[in-house]
């Protein structure tokens, strides 16, 4: 039971002061590993990060779980290992196996179309844009399907425009609401044609959860996902008991680091999300590293841990598939394609140069990142907060040498 090992880590690596270690049987090299630490360090010395927490995990053993810098610059709160970090689309991955248990319940099938579920889609049309005004308006030849918007190629948009544009800021409305507006949008392409990043079209798979489940999507989520986990650190909405060790959200101006402030994407973290009502299933989830791991081993376990099943073998391998091999771009970084709610490696290059083919994983606007490699039996984990796009150096720090340090 890998997952009993992976709890007992973590919780010895709950306390302030940095923790790394290599537990004998993960095949990994602490020399290597050793030296993740002072490249972040560095990182956090010149500005480029406030902070940041590392995971690297292989065979079911936590190896190295270790913070620098810090959470809150101005109250000088140091990086903890248990920090609690805005994981922002990395919540995509949540929302995907919650969809998947609910095909496997047979309440679901991934080729129908969303209408089928969500009546307020019927009917949608394409619009093509034109750099000269509207472009024409046509049904599509077929509507789109989940699957489609899970591997987002149903030509949805990415964000809300018009009446509910800064939805996703104020989290203003409940989810029903949203999804309704968001129906009457026109879709951008032809589904299936083109890869484009659809928050919308996650917002309407966590819809789907509520409308098929009869569950509210963060009681579902909960205590279908997070709970079973043990993930007692991950919530879409902050107890109050917990929201010092949330690691704010930073921003470059300057040449120094200042707080993002509440006109970021999901608001600043000092608001705690009080009043919300939109849970963003394409973004709304809180996290930490350990929590993570516990939910990366499960999928690496082909979608079972401690006794417990979440997703049978074969969804786990459909989800970590490439969905869109004639489509291309697809996937947010060079040599990837996209599955349903998880990017793919299938060539490793740049940042993924050392990536195994098939590592899945998904990153988050704020410098949030995870990779699960099949191939090496590893799990890498880097946290970072910061609004205005630092995530590639502290992403190369932890990926790179978490792969190099394979024995």
């Amino acid at each position: 039971m890998r997952f009993s090992k992976i709890v007992l880590t973590v919780l010895l690596a709950s306390q302030s002061t940095p923790f790394a270690q290599t537990p004998s049987g993960s095949g990994l090299d602490p020399a290597r590993l050793q030296t993740i630490r002072p490249q972040l360090q560095a990182l956090v010395d010149k500005q480029t990060i406030p902070g940041a927490v590392a995971l690297v995990a292989r065979h079911g053993k936590v190896a190295l779980l270790d913070a620098v810098g810090w959470r809150d610059i101005e109250s000088k709160k140091p990086m903890q290992t248990d920090s609690i970090f805005q994981i922002m689309s990395m919540t995509k991955n949540f929302t995907g196996v919650a969809v998947m248990m609910l095909v496997e319940e047979g309440k679901v099938e991934l080729r129908k179309p969303i209408e089928y579920y969500l009546p307020e889609f019927r009917g949608i049309r394409v619009e093509e844009k034109s750099i000269n005004g509207p472009g024409a308006v046509y049904s599509p030849k077929h509507p789109p399907m989940v699957w489609q918007l899970m591997a987002h190629t149903s030509g949805l948009g990415g964000d809300p425009e018009g009446e509910l544009a800064d939805n996703p800021r104020s989290l203003r409305v409940p989810l029903s609401e949203a999804v309704r507006y968001y129906a009457h949008s026109h879709l951008e392409f032809e589904p299936g044609t083109r890869w484009s990043y659809s928050n919308m079209g996650i917002a309407a798979l966590g819809r789907l959860i509520e409308v098929i489940s009869g569950d509210n999507y963060v009681h579902f989520v909960r205590t279908r996902i997070l709970e079973p986990l043990d993930m007692k650190d991950s919530f879409f909405f902050p107890p109050r008991e917990k929201q010092d060790r949330i690691a704010l959200v930073y921003k470059h101006a300057d040449g120094r680091l200042v707080r993002a402030g509440d006109d970021i994407l999901a608001g600043d973290a000092a608001r705690y999300r009080v009043g919300a009502k939109y849970p963003a299933p394409e973004f709304g989830l809180y996290s930490t590293a350990g929590d993570l791991a516990k939910f990366y081993q499960m999928l690496l376990d082909g979608g079972e841990i401690n006794g417990r099943r979440y997703l049978s073998r074969q969804s786990v391998e459909t989800m970590t598939r490439v969905f869109t091999p004639d489509v291309i771009p697809s996937g947010w970084l060079g040599g990837t394609g996209y599955g349903l709610t998880f990017e793919i490696v299938n060539q490793p290059q740049g940042t993924l140069l050392l990536h195994s083919p098939g590592t899945f994983g998904h990153g988050g606007a704020f410098g949030t990142e995870g990779w699960i490699d099949p191939k090496n039996d590893l799990i890498r984990i880097i946290l970072v907060q910061v609004s205005d796009g630092a995530g590639d150096a502290p992403r190369s720090v932890v990926m790179q040498i978490g792969e190099a340090a394979v024995q």
